[in-house]
């Protein structure tokens, strides 16, 4: 591997299946996932965790915080500040129940697995420390789906902060995989008076990695990410501070991406659109290229 791209052994075959139409592909479930920035003295930093090596879907991977949809948060009315949910949902391409459900996702994910809250008593606020014992038996009841994100933001009196999120980019799951997410990518400022910890169960371990080292080390293959990982990495190492990053979002491009499979010579092509280092050339009976 000349780099550290993400990739299953098992993609060959479900390809192949694909193309010969004896694999249905499944429907992707809505999923939202937040680089999570703050400012060094070089740049800014972006917050990521290794996924577990026994997990199956990705292990080994380094990714950000993130996770699927809650379909609780499509229909309960969230205690929300910031661009309306028809602002959102414009953005995002979707109604506005979708966009309030993965806005939502986006911040009860990054509390879940990051302990950081993009919420606030008031429209102009945000919460400071949030790792007492009560902030912890909250979280864990959001994890365990026993606590919905709008009871949790009722029960503090809390105001969700959607004008603290920058929709990035989007990225659908190929067809071939046997679990697929359509998921948003979102940038967020580190909050005055909070820190992120590994809160989550699926990561053995988390870092603050200026993008450029970050995407230097997947080009080393010393650390393996999937595509839409290192893509929106590179994205970031563009800017020089969280404010700068937060101010390109809304020109950031959402149009999906997903990738295809086709036959081409006698060997099977996979390529993402628009990014041309993550295509895959697989011999009809051979390892990928």
């Amino acid at each position: 591997m000349a780099n550290g791209q993400w990739y299953p052994p098992e993609w060959p075959d479900r390809i192949r299946a694909l193309a010969a139409g004896t694999l249905t592909p499944v429907t992707p479930k809505r999923a939202a996932t937040v680089m999570l920035l703050k400012d060094t003295g070089s740049g800014p930093a972006v917050h990521m965790l290794r996924r577990r090596a026994s997990m199956a879907f990705a292990g080994g991977a380094y990714a950000y915080p993130g996770g699927g949809v809650d379909p609780r948060d499509d229909d309960h009315h969230v205690r929300w500040a910031g661009p309306t949910r028809a602002w959102w949902a414009d953005r995002l391409g979707v109604d506005e129940a979708a966009a309030q459900a993965i806005v939502c996702a986006a911040v009860r994910e990054t509390y879940e697995e990051a302990g950081v809250l993009l919420a606030g008593p008031a429209a102009d606020s945000v919460v400071g420390d949030t790792t007492g014992a009560d902030w912890e038996a909250d979280r864990a009841a959001l994890v365990a789906r026993d606590l919905s994100f709008a009871e949790f933001l009722d029960r503090r009196g809390l105001v969700l902060r959607s004008d603290l999120l920058g929709a990035w980019a989007r990225w659908i799951t190929p067809e071939f995989e046997a679990r697929r997410y359509d998921t948003w990518f979102f940038v967020a400022a580190l909050p005055e008076g909070q820190r992120t910890r590994n809160a989550s169960t699926e990561a053995d371990r988390t870092v603050w990695i200026a993008p450029r080292e970050a995407a230097a080390g997947y080009d080393k293959g010393e650390l393996l990410m999937m595509p839409p990982t290192i893509a929106t990495l590179r994205g970031l190492a563009a800017y020089e501070t969280a404010a700068e990053t937060l101010e390109a979002a809304p020109g950031c491009d959402l149009t999906p991406v997903l990738a295809t499979a086709r036959l081409v010579d006698g060997e099977l092509v996979l390529s993402w659109p628009g990014h041309d280092e993550f295509t895959k050339h697989i011999p009809t009976g051979g390892a990928p290229a």
